[in-house]
């Protein structure tokens, strides 16, 4: 006994060896951190590998590689709930694979195949990144429209028990090939034609085997059944289908429904104190983006697809009933002012100027240019103020609804940070965070992802608060954005000091289903 004590004070006196400091790949220094789910402050995150080993105030680490944060804003990888970059993804183009447009903004999540766009093959989307390298992390959706189109076709008509059956078969299959869900864009043709209870039994199939429901409801204006009742049709799907309601890129478009939001955003909450999971995304642009065929052409004249409207262009008895339509559809869209078409032959013009151009009044100018090809639109409809209502709920997180013409591709989560956060306060910069990574994370059970806490995956972007901004604008939407200094994608750098690296470090992420899968 007496022995171990002076063997004791022997060590104390000559001064105990203190644990060596860990060892870690990289190390981000000084910046004021945002995990996700707590109130900032200035720390250190260390990373070994594809993950996250420490989040703290100060970390006693020795690492491979230490960027230096201070005064940046350290924060989860943002994730885009809604886009249409599958063709980027899958590209053969190894540039378009690294998605530099939302590397440069700190997205390193993306969803695909919404809208009901997804193809049923969601194994071969998914397995294309083992071989082609991607630069960001990206799920996918099970879509409607493709799934209706293969069996059913472009006709307005019902399926068959037996088709109904087949489409069944498709949406669980894709769930159990790793389909994040089930997703609809019922206000284009073909899957306008559907009724109600068509959409619910097979969004019951992805609700069987853990999906959610993420649609572009029937109406975001007052085409059809309008705003209102698109919206509680969305819920009711959910409802009945047994799985949660996501309501896409969420707005009141057009000067028939201008204002609505309070109206919309109470028949949700009172969704969700019934005890029901119904969530939204929203991009931060008062325009929107479709096809101009989606924007003017009456439902009717698009039933059996593009060679049917072309037909029905050249039919006399039909000339007054298209043309009556089409006058109803430009008027909701606030004018042929209001529509900038951004491809084709015409790109950067609006209707307006087109019409003029050719000599001719603006539904025969549509239709001179839809005889061409149906472009792109970029289409100015919504108020500042809807978009602010919707953007100040806890249950929208931010989207770009990415596609082809349109400067959201570029500049959506910059754009709602400097705009609608920095500039004009209409949300904090910790609801800019949450609402652009770990909501989005959490709402669609992203395991690993969203958050910057130790274990989780190494997805991160360090920004500078004063210079994060889109440059994009709808004259130039192919600009990249600004400030960001840093993205971390699955424990790889990917943007290094403002500039692409170009390694690809994304990943698929397969949903893993519950339920009965073959």
């Amino acid at each position: 006994m007496k022995v171990a004590l002076l063997i004791g004070i022997a060590a104390l006196s000559l001064g105990a060896a203190s644990p060596a400091p860990r060892k870690v790949d990289l190390l981000i220094r000084g910046g004021t951190i945002y995990t996700g789910s707590a109130e900032p402050f200035v720390g250190d995150v260390a990373i070994t590998g594809d993950r996250i080993v420490s989040v703290s105030r100060h970390a006693d680490v020795v690492a491979a590689r230490t960027i230096d944060a201070k005064g940046m804003i350290v924060a989860p990888g943002f994730i885009d709930p809604h886009t249409h970059m599958g063709g980027d993804l899958t590209s053969d183009d190894a540039a378009k694979r690294l998605v530099p447009a939302f590397l440069l903004q700190g997205v390193t999540t993306a969803f695909i195949g919404n809208d009901g766009g997804g193809s049923p093959d969601v194994g071969k989307v998914l397995g294309s990144a083992a071989g082609k390298p991607v630069g960001i992390n990206y799920a996918a959706y099970v879509g409607f429209g493709a799934v209706r189109e293969q069996v059913v076709g472009e006709a307005d008509r019902a399926p068959t028990d037996a088709e109904l059956a087949q489409m069944k078969k498709l949406v669980a299959n894709a769930m159990c090939e790793g389909a994040l869900g089930f997703s609809t864009g019922l206000f284009y043709a073909p899957q306008s034609f559907a009724k109600t209870e068509e959409v619910v039994a097979l969004a019951r199939e992805a609700g069987k085997r853990g999906g959610v429901y993420d649609s572009h409801i029937r109406d975001e204006s007052s085409y059809t059944v309008g705003l209102v009742a698109a919206i509680d049709e969305a819920i009711a799907i959910g409802k009945q289908g047994g799985l949660p309601s996501h309501i896409a890129h969420i707005k009141a478009l057009g000067v028939d429904v201008q204002g609505q939001a309070p109206a919309i955003i109470a028949r949700i909450e009172a969704a969700r104190r019934a005890g029901q999971k119904v969530t939204a995304d929203q991009y931060p642009w008062s325009a929107s983006g479709t096809s101009l065929v989606a924007s003017l052409m009456p439902l009717w004249a698009q039933d059996g697809g593009r060679p049917a409207l072309l037909k029905r262009f050249d039919d006399p008895a039909l000339a007054e009933k298209l043309r009556s339509g089409t006058v109803e559809n430009l008027r909701k869209r606030g004018g042929a002012d209001k529509l900038l078409i951004v491809e084709g032959k015409y790109a950067n013009r609006t209707l307006a100027d087109v019409a003029k151009e050719l000599g001719q009044d603006p539904v025969r100018a549509a239709i001179t240019v839809i005889r061409i090809g149906d472009p792109g639109v970029v289409s100015f409809n919504q108020s500042e103020a809807d978009i602010t209502r919707f953007m100040q709920q806890p249950w929208v997180m931010t989207s770009s609804d990415a596609s082809g013409g349109h400067p959201r591709v570029y500049g959506s989560f910059a754009r709602k940070y400097a705009k609608y956060t920095k500039a004009e306060h209409a949300i904090t910069l910790r609801q800019f965070v949450e609402r652009s990574s770990a909501l989005t994370a959490d709402t669609f059970g992203l395991a690993g992802r969203g958050h910057l806490r130790a274990g989780a995956f190494a997805d991160l972007v360090v920004f500078d608060p004063e210079t994060y901004a889109a440059r994009a604008t709808y004259e130039q939407p192919k600009l990249t954005a600004q400030g960001v200094r840093t993205v971390v994608v699955n424990g790889v750098v990917a943007v290094d000091n403002g500039a692409l690296t170009g390694k690809a470090a994304g990943r698929a992420l397969a949903h893993r289903p519950t339920g009965t899968c073959r």
